[in-house]
């Protein structure tokens, strides 16, 4: 398909495909002529992935371009491609390890994976981001005064446990390893602000059913 194609299945401005081409967020077309490339489904593919990222998750340009050279690193395998890209997304505050409350969360977190049999390795200077995220909200809730034992963060977790599995059988009915990696991280991007509103939806029918009557 040509540009003016390409522009109009996808919803994206031809300015901005050729910015996103000039910024190696797309792969380029295949010349036709000195002025001319035609662009496939492949294209159409990358193009929801990189609005996913800069239009939906508010990622910059250069982070959103680190992701794409992990989903395009055909030389690894596919948990290491999507390792990388997902450890590139925006991730929360991290951990201050000048607060104690941090040494309290990092140790409940590393207990609360345990149990849980999650299998990383925390001592390595490059754990999983979301791990060090983890830590910065525990240690908020602990300095706040708020349950964060982990007892209490094992029923979030397993509940967590249960949403990976429903990501992943959802990310294995796309056809081939790039199309799944891209995937996988435009729909980490894009149901994060699924989860959170029903998780406020489902809070609201429960405050309603407990606590309904005394209105």
């Amino acid at each position: 398909m040509r540009l003016a194609e390409l522009s109009e299945r996808s919803g994206v401005s031809t300015a901005t495909i050729k910015y996103y081409l000039r910024e190696q967020l797309l792969p380029p077309g295949r010349p036709v002529t000195a002025t001319r490339s035609e662009y496939g489904e492949e294209h159409l593919r990358r193009l929801r992935l990189v609005r996913a990222l800069i239009q939906i998750g508010r990622v910059p340009v250069s982070t959103a371009r680190e992701v794409v050279a992990a989903v395009e690193d055909d030389a690894r395998d596919q948990l290491s491609r999507l390792g990388t890209a997902v450890q590139a997304l925006p991730h929360g505050p991290e951990p201050d390890e000048h607060d104690p409350s941090t040494d309290v969360a990092r140790r409940t977190a590393t207990e609360l994976l345990e149990r849980l049999g999650w299998r990383f390795n925390l001592e390595r200077t490059d754990s999983p981001r979301a791990f060090q995220m983890l830590v910065a909200a525990i240690a908020a809730l602990h300095r706040l005064g708020y349950a964060c034992d982990t007892a209490h963060l094992l029923r979030y977790a397993r509940q967590a446990s249960e949403l990976a599995v429903a990501d992943l059988d959802l990310v294995e009915e796309y056809g081939t390893p790039a199309e799944r990696v891209e995937a996988a991280v435009a729909l980490t991007v894009l149901y994060e602000p699924v989860l959170l509103s029903l998780r406020r939806l489902a809070e609201a029918e429960e405050s309603n059913k407990r606590f309904g009557r005394e209105s």
